[in-house]
């Protein structure tokens, strides 16, 4: 069960993450579990008036989201904290969609993150690797398809700025057969 309510803690931040702040009528006698149906609309997740205000208590505990009260309703929303704990569980359920067509064009991304900086480093490169990029050299990756959106979200995690991370868009690689290879291209 606490595996359970771990992943609904995860689930609660990422959805505040994403929704920004939720609010419910303080005078429900039902508080708790209007708020998570809120959230969690269309999932088959069951869980007592209890064991909500518990996970919700252990989230307020942690400092990681905050109520404010506000006439006749309550708004949870994230603090700093809970944004960048939320930020870890988006970053570790990113994928990139894959087109069904290749616009022929890689997505070069280059970045330099110092030595003093090695477990942040290797993190972004593990990163890279788990989304699937091709590294040609350690701080040079390669993937064909649009990941715009997703390398800003990773550059924002790792709070990396345009002069530490640069993405380019290149019709053309030298020998990219290799490249195309590894892609199924």
């Amino acid at each position: 069960m606490a595996r359970v309510k771990g992943t609904i803690s995860q689930e609660i931040l990422r959805k505040l993450l994403l929704g920004g702040a939720y609010f419910v009528a303080a005078q429900s006698p039902y508080f708790w579990l209007n708020f998570y149906k809120a959230i969690f609309s269309g999932k088959k997740i069951r869980f007592d008036e209890k064991q909500v205000s518990d996970i919700f208590r252990y989230l307020k505990n942690k400092k990681l989201i905050i109520f404010e009260k506000k006439g006749n309703q309550i708004y949870i929303r994230l603090t700093k904290e809970g944004e960048k704990e939320a930020g870890k569980y988006q970053i570790n359920k990113l994928k990139i969609k894959t087109p069904q067509r290749w616009d022929k064009k890689w997505r070069v991304i280059i970045f330099d993150i110092p030595e003093k900086e090695r477990i942040r480093r290797n993190a972004f490169r593990g990163k890279l690797k788990e989304l699937g990029f091709y590294s040609l050299q350690k701080s040079v990756w390669v993937y064909p398809y649009p990941c715009e959106n997703e390398i800003n979200l990773l550059r924002e995690f790792f709070n990396l700025d345009k002069r530490n991370l640069m993405v380019l868009e290149v019709s053309k690689i030298e020998g990219d057969k290799f490249l195309k290879k590894a892609f199924n291209l």
